[in-house]
């Protein structure tokens, strides 16, 4: 009889997706209300969790599986249609409790407008918090299509949280943000920087505190590896120059949370899906 795998993130048995003992909890946000290109967002975390059922738990950089330490899968955060604002609410509603009770909070996207409540959630448990968002656009405006809650100005609220940031990857950004960027003082490394060597590395650590929440937007890497993400943007990342790049063990790691965002009807060929979406998402 053919084995029945479980339908959460890794397709992991009960054992090792058990809420109680898992050091990892993965939130779905299947959202993409502010998305202003393509859109698709809302389907992402769904596509993501049944492809990851399909990838070896075996991690070679580390030697051994890591999901040992547990990886429970939560509850979707359900779209607020009352706006932008109430949804990135509810988003902080539903990942104050996994912070809390120390889990490793794994946000799946969903547009990029929901990483603010997510920030905002685990900045109540670890104060010294910073971010490093990996992106193609800054997503730094005050606000956008008449909204302050766009994907499109998620790295502005998080900067109102008092949150210091620094930006990898950012290839495109309008007047208005990078008028911002100098009066603010916003550490951004360019997808040029990132591709003229590893210097930029030292930099970017050098800007970011002991306690990192690391927002992933899909379009931070060059489309030729994501070629269904919402918004394209040449000249991106791959997979070997990223941050995060060197090996790195997870279950060691007590205060880093990490933050993705991921959309996406699939692309022509079905394969790649789009993972970040909106403009961005941002």
């Amino acid at each position: 009889m053919p084995e029945v795998v479980p339908d959460n993130f890794l397709g992991l048995p009960a054992r090792e997706s058990d809420y109680r003992t898992a050091r990892f909890a993965v939130l779905p946000i299947p959202y993409d209300s502010t998305t202003s290109y393509a859109v698709g967002t809302r389907d992402g975390p769904r596509a993501i969790i049944t492809a990851s059922q399909q990838v070896e738990l075996y991690d070679e950089a580390l030697g051994r599986e890591s999901l040992r330490a547990g990886v429970a899968t939560l509850d979707p955060v359900h779209p607020d249609m009352r706006g932008p604002e109430q949804m990135v609410q509810a988003v902080y509603a539903a990942a104050r409790k996994p912070v809390r009770d120390g889990k490793f909070v794994i946000g799946l996207g969903g547009e990029h407008s929901v990483t603010s409540g997510l920030v905002r959630a685990v900045q109540g448990r670890y104060r010294g918090l910073s971010v490093l968002q990996v992106d193609a656009h800054a997503d730094l405006r005050d606000k956008y299509q008449g909204t302050p809650w766009s994907h499109a100005c998620v790295m502005r609220r998080i900067h109102e949280l008092g949150v210091p940031a620094v930006a990898v990857g950012i290839r495109n950004y309008s007047a208005e943000e990078s008028r911002f960027i100098r009066s603010a003082g916003k550490q951004i490394i360019s997808a040029r920087s990132c591709r003229q060597g590893p210097g930029w590395i030292g930099d970017a650590v050098a800007g970011l505190t002991d306690e990192v929440f690391v927002t992933i937007d899909i379009d931070g890497f060059d489309p030729a590896f994501a070629p269904g993400t919402g918004t394209p943007e040449p000249g991106g990342l791959d997979w070997y120059r990223r941050p995060g790049g060197s090996a790195a063990d997870p279950a060691e790691q007590r205060d880093g949370v990490s933050g993705g965002e991921a959309a996406v009807p699939a692309d022509r060929a079905g394969f790649v899906k789009r993972a970040g979406g909106g403009r961005c998402p941002g």
